[in-house]
């Protein structure tokens, strides 16, 4: 797979799209007697991390919604009028994101937000709180866009292990058991984007991708830390196939 932009920044933003403030002073933690070094750490991240800031200043609950407008902004993925799913969406940052993108308050676009964790609404989004590895998940999200989906999201990431090998094939292992519901709900010219890491095993699933969309492509946004191995798959054209 080769995308020129594969390692560059999503850029030429939308209107309405965040920019980021000047970044203050570097905080500093010192480390407590009831925090480890590691949560001391992450810590002093987060409060230096400009997107952390600006996701409060701007009322989004995580900082990954500047990941989904930053994919938007390149790819031109979210519209009005779509049925949209995201699948893991608690806290709800891309659910944000797709319901403001989408003009989802004053057009017909209907947004399902889906997670096995509690997650406060998103008007006018549906939330389900639900596994979406139910036998009964794909009937119930159908029934709740009124449809198929044009657009399936994923930002799940199974709980790190520090493992770097482990991690990678949790993750790809996660993103395939989303696709195999994304292909259950999908409509024909349809999207899907999932996070996955860089590294190897995820060589089947973009094969898979490539059968069955007209373009698939890597993306890294600006919003992804410079340190993670996480980037988006971007797959778009979804290729229906008629059962027989």
């Amino acid at each position: 797979m080769t995308d020129k932009s594969k390692n560059k920044g999503c850029g030429n933003a939308r209107p309405g799209s965040a920019k980021l403030s000047n970044r203050p002073m570097a905080v500093r933690v010192k480390t407590a007697k009831s925090r480890d070094l590691a949560s001391t750490l992450w810590l002093e991240r987060q409060l230096n991390d400009p997107y952390v800031a600006e996701a409060k200043k701007l009322g989004y609950r995580s900082r990954a919604a500047f990941k989904l407008a930053q994919l938007d902004d390149k790819y031109r993925l979210l519209k009005p009028g779509m049925r949209i799913v995201d699948l893991g969406a608690a806290p709800g940052g891309w659910t944000q994101i797709a319901v403001e993108r989408t003009k989802a308050l004053t057009s017909n676009a209907k947004i399902v937000a889906l997670d096995i964790l509690p997650m406060d609404p998103v008007p006018p989004a549906i939330v389900l709180h639900l596994d979406f590895l139910a036998d009964k998940a794909p009937e119930i999200l159908k029934q709740a866009l009124e449809g198929e989906a044009d657009l399936v999201l994923s930002d799940m990431a199974a709980p790190t292990t520090g493992h770097r090998e482990t991690d990678h094939i949790r993750i790809i292992a996660l993103a395939e058991i989303a696709y195999e519901f994304a292909a259950e709900v999908l409509a024909p010219g349809g999207g899907f984007i999932a996070k996955v890491f860089q590294g190897g095993s995820e060589k089947d699933l973009l094969a898979r991708l490539k059968q069955d969309f007209v373009s698939v492509r890597h993306a890294k946004p600006p919003a992804s830390r410079a340190g993670s191995a996480e980037v988006y798959v971007v797959a778009q054209g979804f290729r229906k196939k008629s059962i027989t």
